[in-house]
């Protein structure tokens, strides 16, 4: 299969891990080493929505190139959890490994993928090699901006709406982006289309009643112990993130031992979008060095 053949059917796998079903696409020499993806939370969000176009170049740089639809998203199952989300996720993740028999991978989280990789690590620290991390929750912490941001109100206004609109998609989408015609009118059909089917609406209730519960909520708060994470760690940003704003690395990049910032100029909430090729370039000679 060459880079070219690459498509969301071909690389679609599906594996029971932890009592469930979950989705995944897969690239790469299957004795390469392992990079998993894990995407973001915004409606109808999965891991060919974040990393399709990443896929490619990873694959063709030798890795096992992993994207995850995490519990509760994609076509993996969404079951009630028993924990805070990143917690539940973090486990789910190290036995979808088990199962594929990877003992050890590298991460790249992006925003909610991120709190699950920092889980991942402070739970299981031997499960994960380094970390790639996007703009991400848990071990990001709001110092400068209102609270919530403006990205998560708009992701809010559009998960709790009885009847979401188009419109309260393009307003979630355009907080992502720094160029704001990439969130083209064909993009926010098909995200639409997609975070309006009942199964991905059961998803995001039941991933937000995690965050929700009150006696998981201490698990949420990632960055507390963010300076146990001694994995060598990239933080990535967009300098015009409105999501989760540059400020909220600062607190990571301090306590984290072997952590480091690269800053993305002119960009949003999506380097692996909108900065693609100097983010492959990047996590490529991350995972290689």
């Amino acid at each position: 299969m060459t880079t070219t053949s690459y498509t969301a059917d071909n690389t679609r796998r599906l594996v029971k891990a932890g009592g469930i079903q979950l989705a995944y696409h897969q690239a790469g020499p299957a004795d390469g080493p392992s990079v998993i993806f894990l995407h973001g939370g915004g409606p109808g969000a999965s891991g060919w929505s974040n990393f399709g176009a990443n896929l490619p170049v990873l694959a063709a740089a030798g890795f096992r190139t992993i994207l995850l639809d995490q519990v509760c998203f994609g076509a993996s199952d969404k079951p009630e959890l028993d924990a805070d989300y990143w917690t539940a996720s973090a486990r789910f993740t190290v036995a979808f490994m088990d199962e594929l028999g990877i003992r050890q991978a590298d991460f790249v989280g992006n925003s909610l993928g991120g709190g699950t990789a920092a889980r991942l690590a402070l739970d299981f620290p031997d499960r994960a090699r380094k970390l790639l991390l996007m703009g991400p929750g848990g071990i990001f912490l709001n110092l400068f901006h209102a609270d919530p941001t403006e990205g998560i109100r708009q992701l809010f206004e559009f998960n709790t709406a009885a009847e979401p609109t188009r419109e309260q998609m393009r307003a979630f989408l355009t907080t992502l982006a720094y160029d704001r015609s990439i969130v083209t009118d064909a993009f926010v059909e098909e995200r639409y289309q997609r975070a309006i089917d009942p199964d991905v609406r059961l998803g995001t209730a039941r991933m937000g009643a995690s965050f929700a519960t009150p006696e998981w909520a201490e698990r949420t708060q990632i960055w507390r112990d963010a300076g146990r994470i001694t994995h060598e760690t990239l933080l990535t940003w967009g300098r015009e993130d409105r999501v989760n704003p540059i400020d909220g690395a600062f607190v990571a990049l301090k306590t984290m031992p072997n952590a480091r910032l690269h800053v993305f100029p002119k960009c949003g909430h999506w380097a692996q979008t909108e900065k693609a090729d100097e983010f492959n370039r990047l996590a490529i000679d991350f995972f290689t060095h």
